[in-house]
């Protein structure tokens, strides 16, 4: 724990913080509710937003000081793709994992698949799928939801369904819905599937219309999912209310390391002024004990949410950086390596993260890029520093577990 007294003055105290629906919002309102932001001489009023562009667009305007933000969006929104432009900028991811691929019930049953007493097989199940779609030949696409065109939602749909032999861009139709409306398309039959953050696919479930057939940490284990997001502008203008502002909230997601605070504050944000949903369908994902089906028991998935472990905090350039290559290839337009580094630098701020981990007592990595898809499980970055498995789906290495 910093001491704020040793810190430079915030330039503002009074901050509006967008955030989304979603249980990896947890640490954002845990430094509300544990008093973290007034700790640090802030005051914080949280505002829940209705969609990602929505949300963004509010962000480059002005109306809001900082966002609970897609990873991609930092550079995306920077390079001007998207339907708008503005200089945005991290020094804070907030978590790894999070998001899961939910399919109606009736595509599922068609797959004839069966994990009694564990997690689906998420590489097993694309290959079923696979070949279904191509038993049923041209003109039948899926279709599929996801929460943003760039968003690690898409990226992770994507990466799946290559994994099966599916073409995304042939066999799939891809829609963009906000978080919230995903059930509600899934149950009218309007979308086959969709890739979504927490709680989505709990309440699919538990509604009795989907089943969970891969987690996102099955398609990319530890993958980058939400950032902190700030313009450049504001940042240049309020340099010690943004460290401020990163340390409350790194406070909180190391809280989150200890489950009795999983466990509350899934309590907290079941409340109106937050989620406004039950807390049974917030503790899932929470606590790691998930449920992929109605019908199955919960199987433990104990890295489905990692808010602090593993260097979660840490904005990687080289996460921007396989980022800014995946957006690239979906607007079919090459941005060359060099364009590709400038826009990461601009983006990712490493420093920042640094600044705020040194604050508070904390190692951080002395180096902005790590190898990617190589790792299997835990392992030394640097001494002090372990970092998690980083394999994808259809490396060699890759085995499907949850853990």
């Amino acid at each position: 724990m910093s001491d704020p007294a040793r810190l430079p003055p915030a330039e503002i105290t009074q901050l509006s913080l967008g955030y989304m629906r979603l249980t990896d919002a947890a640490p954002l309102i845990l430094a509300k509710e544990e008093g973290l932001y007034a700790r640090y001489g802030l005051d914080v009023t949280l505002r829940r937003e209705v969609s990602w562009a929505n949300l963004r667009d509010k962000l480059v305007i002005g109306d809001l000081d900082a966002a609970h933000l897609l990873a991609p969006l930092p550079m995306t929104t920077t390079f001007g793709a998207g339907g708008i432009r503005g200089n945005l900028l991290t020094g804070l991811s907030l978590g790894l994992n999070g998001n899961a691929i939910t399919v109606s019930n009736s595509l599922w049953d068609s797959l004839g698949l069966h994990y009694p007493g564990r997690a689906p097989d998420a590489l097993e199940v694309v290959k079923k799928l696979g070949e279904q779609i191509k038993e049923r030949g041209p003109g039948s696409r899926l279709t599929f939801a996801t929460v943003h065109a760039f968003s690690m939602h898409t990226f992770l749909l994507r990466l799946w369904f290559q994994a099966g032999q599916i073409d995304p861009d042939v066999d799939i139709r891809l829609l963009v819905l906000p978080p919230e409306q995903m059930c509600d398309s899934l149950a009218r039959g309007i979308i086959d599937g969709f890739c979504v953050g927490e709680p989505w696919s709990t309440v699919a479930v538990e509604q009795g219309i989907g089943t969970v057939a891969a987690s996102g940490y099955q398609i990319w284990n530890n993958a980058p999912e939400k950032v902190l997001g700030v313009t450049e502008h504001w940042h240049n203008l309020h340099p010690a209310t943004h460290l401020r502002l990163r340390l409350a909230i790194m406070e909180a997601c190391r809280l989150l390391t200890e489950p009795q605070q999983r466990v509350r504050i899934a309590e907290i944000m079941s409340q109106r002024q937050y989620l406004n949903l039950p807390e049974k369908m917030l503790l899932p994902s929470l606590t790691g004990d998930y449920r992929f089906s109605k019908n199955d028991a919960p199987v433990q998935v104990p890295e489905f949410h990692v808010f602090w472990k593993f260097q979660a905090g840490f904005p990687w350039r080289s996460h921007a950086e396989w980022i800014v290559q995946q957006s690239s290839a979906l607007l079919g337009k090459e941005i060359n390596a060099d364009d590709t580094r400038a826009l990461v630098q601009q983006s990712y701020r490493a420093n920042l993260y640094r600044e705020a981990a040194r604050c508070l007592g904390e190692l951080s990595p002395s180096q902005d890029y790590k190898e990617e898809n190589r790792h299997g499980s835990p392992w030394e970055f640097e001494p002090g520093i372990t970092l998690g498995a980083d394999v994808m789906i259809g490396n060699p290495q890759y085995s499907g577990k949850t853990d």
